[in-house]
């Protein structure tokens, strides 16, 4: 519009008037656009609560600008260090395997005759822990933490880190309490650790995981429980030969270390 509104229009917009129809509604705030004046004659016609709301905002941004701006929060160290040692999806996985190792001892001195629990869940005891240590499925920061420097090898073996710092000691007290040999629960379990991550560079360490599992299971555990005899794999003299694969499994992932920064969303 070329000409100002009647100030009895600008009244009733500024007061916020039903009764104003859309068209001169549309007409005050097309030429409230361009002309100062108007605005300013807009201003005088305001309520007084809206005045005083609109010298509160005023003030307040006054006092921001002299202020500055309010300083970034810096991230505490042990906050970062902490995602990249353990995720809290752990923590359930940990208590399941503490709490299938309570109930294998029970198993155990309840019924003496069956062949120790213990030593036949050793080996796998760390795997739940490892199979959610870098996962894409059960890490909630993992697209946050892929892509940068402390993603890959690294961030998997510092949380298996974590795992066994867990595992190991519900190992030894659960030999202490049934009688099994450490070695014998130490080295198959590092082996069998090490190899989960070995090939996990190849499938995802969730998948070696569940084969490792599944084999381990279906090829000595369950032929272990049906003749009541611990298979010669976990016999005195096998700790040694459990210690060297360990030590290969552990070569072959240092090898493959460049493999874990292109794992699939099936890892």
């Amino acid at each position: 519009m070329t000409t100002h509104p009647d100030a009895g229009v600008l009244a009733r917009y500024a007061e916020g008037d039903p009764a104003l129809d859309e068209a001169n509604v549309w007409s005050v705030e097309t030429h409230l656009e361009t002309c100062a004046d108007c605005r300013g004659h807009l201003a005088g016609h305001a309520p007084d609560d809206t005045l005083a709301l609109l010298e509160r905002v005023a003030a307040g941004i006054d006092r921001g600008i002299a202020d500055g701006p309010s300083p970034v929060p810096r991230r505490r160290a042990w906050s970062a260090a902490s995602r990249r040692w353990f995720v809290v999806t752990l923590a359930p996985w940990l208590t399941m395997t503490a709490a299938v190792l309570g109930c294998a001892v029970l198993l155990q001195l309840g019924m003496p005759e069956l062949p120790s629990l213990v030593l036949l869940l050793a080996p796998v005891a760390p795997l739940p822990g490892v199979a959610v240590a870098w996962n894409r499925r059960t890490d909630p920061a993992w697209e946050l933490i892929a892509g940068t420097p402390a993603a890959g090898l690294g961030m998997l073996l510092r949380r298996t880190a974590v795992v066994l710092a867990v595992v190991v000691p519900l190992l030894a007290v659960a030999g202490a309490r049934t009688g099994a040999p450490l070695a014998l629960m130490l080295f198959p379990s590092l082996a069998f650790t090490a190899a989960s991550i070995a090939l996990g560079a190849l499938i995802g360490v969730r998948r070696a995981v569940l084969v490792l599992a599944a084999v381990w299971s279906l090829a000595v555990v369950l032929p272990s429980l049906v003749t009541s005899e611990l298979p010669v794999v976990l016999h005195p003299g096998g700790a040694a030969g459990w210690a060297l694969a360990a030590c290969a499994m552990a070569a072959l992932t240092a090898a493959r270390a460049d493999l874990f920064r292109r794992l699939s969303s099936g890892n």
